[in-house]
């Protein structure tokens, strides 16, 4: 069974509280995209934020310091996705992540290789694929990146898929297809004027394939 998580994207409390209401309908999960303007050319919950207790949290940490990020706010996150590109010593940042009693999660971006990770993939539990271009809410959709799904369930078939960036009725199925087992969704539903309506059609879309 696919997961569908919302993302959240928020320069301010004022953003961070109106996506919590909405995706309050429709979700359990939430994916918290944390952007410090130096990893990309954004910002996203970059400040002290507060988070509604109704909801259980994960965080794709677009940070150049994210073991700064997980001491400070790692309680708050069930799993805390780190940057492969952005932990020079990843034997180090494994082993300290289960010193915590935390799942490991690294993430790629669109044109970094499984070669990347590959000496560490079976010691991780989650890989996440970025189909965009990190930063923003609506970026272009790059298909090519999904063809690393094989090549990581190749190496570690127990690693969990994580497929974030331009997902929508349409290309949630392409995620599908190449493995996703779970799949966020941004601007999609961030955006949707009806948001039961717009994950109801993201679960239709997906009848068959999961």
């Amino acid at each position: 069974m696919v997961t569908i998580t919302p993302s959240v994207m928020a320069r301010n409390q004022h953003d961070l509280a109106n996506l919590l209401k909405k995706y309050g309908e429709i979700a359990k999960t939430l994916h918290l995209d944390v952007v410090d303007g130096k990893f990309a050319p954004n910002r996203s919950l970059y400040f002290k934020f507060q988070l509604s207790d109704q909801f259980q949290y994960n965080a794709h940490l677009m940070v150049k310091q994210p073991e700064q990020w997980i001491k400070k706010y790692g309680h708050l996150v069930g799993l805390c996705i780190v940057q492969a590109g952005a932990i020079n010593d990843k034997a180090k940042f494994i082993f300290r992540m289960n010193k915590l009693g935390k799942k490991v999660a690294f993430a790629l971006k669109p044109e970094e290789k499984i070669s990347l990770i590959q000496p560490y993939l079976k010691e991780i539990d989650y890989l996440l694929i970025l189909t965009v271009n990190p930063g923003f809410y609506g970026s272009r959709y790059l298909k090519k990146p999904l063809s690393k799904i094989k090549l990581a369930k190749k190496i570690n078939p127990r690693v969990k898929i994580i497929v974030d960036g331009g997902m929508n009725p349409l290309t949630v199925k392409d995620a599908v297809k190449a493995g996703a087992e779970i799949v966020v969704c941004g601007s999609y539903l961030a955006e949707a004027k009806d948001i039961k309506m717009a994950m109801k059609k993201i679960k239709k879309s997906l009848k068959g394939l999961d």
